[in-house]
């Protein structure tokens, strides 16, 4: 795909996530494009399973649905991705949570390294890799969230807790100086908590808008060692608070 089409599909995806559901002209007017280009990217996202079309109208699926998170800020993720990779050596054993910026992670890991062993609650990113590397991946059990594809409840806990990782990565939904990081799902947000002993460090992925938004679930992280990867727009402010409380922070 062209830069300027990602870009374009970019800038589709945001305004689906703010409206959910629109005119196919109005999308094409807002986009400065033709109503055959919107049609053909309209398509394109329908066929990856990540809008609906409707008399008219494009309507984004479930927010849940991770295959449109992983569009949304693609590159900014890819690129949080790679940066994270860079931690991580061949032979190494893993514990990556559900979530975009993670899958996209396992992705690039099965670009760049050899022998691994990935440990997730993520269906989706055991299914997202299984044929691109010869990695050992360990699916943690427990309740099947259909639209995140995410294990949660309490066979997780019990699952997680038979192994120990020197690295933990997740994603978060949010943040706020009060609360620190966020999720809108009490049962993912569990599941983090549930994981995140099992590990000597935790490393969390994530767009730097996510700093302006608040998810309505507290992870509880204040007790691990924590490193932040997020791109270069991140405020300083943020940046500040963040080191404040002890949390590296690394930029892209």
């Amino acid at each position: 795909m062209r830069k300027s089409v990602k870009k374009r599909m970019n800038e589709l995806l945001e305004i689906l996530t703010v409206e959910r559901k629109i005119e196919v002209t109005a999308l094409a007017e807002r986009l400065g494009v033709s109503q055959v280009t919107i049609r053909k990217d309209l398509d394109e996202l329908e066929d990856k399973k990540i809008v609906i079309r409707e008399h008219g109208f494009a309507i984004l699926r479930s927010s849940d649905d991770i295959n449109g998170r992983i569009a949304y800020h693609y590159e900014s993720k890819k690129s949080i991705a790679q940066k994270a990779a860079t931690l991580i050596s061949n032979g190494d054993t893993i514990m990556i949570e559900s979530g975009s910026c993670c899958a996209l992670l396992a992705e690039t890991l099965t670009e760049t390294k050899k022998d691994l062993t990935i440990i997730t609650n993520s269906a989706f990113i055991a299914d997202f890799i299984r044929k691109r590397a010869n990695f050992q991946i360990i699916l943690l059990g427990g309740t099947y969230q259909q639209d995140a594809q995410v294990m949660v409840g309490p066979m997780v806990r019990q699952c997680a807790q038979n192994f120990y990782v020197p690295l933990f990565f997740l994603g978060t939904d949010g943040y706020s100086q009060k609360t620190g990081f966020t999720n809108q799902d009490q049962m993912r947000a569990q599941a983090v908590r549930d994981m995140a002993p099992q590990a000597e460090q935790i490393i969390i992925l994530t767009e730097s808008e996510k700093f302006s938004q608040h998810g309505i679930v507290p992870l509880n992280l204040q007790e691990y060692e924590r490193t932040v990867i997020t791109d270069n727009q991140v405020n300083d402010t943020i940046v500040k608070e963040l080191e404040e409380q002890g949390i590296a922070v690394l930029t892209v």
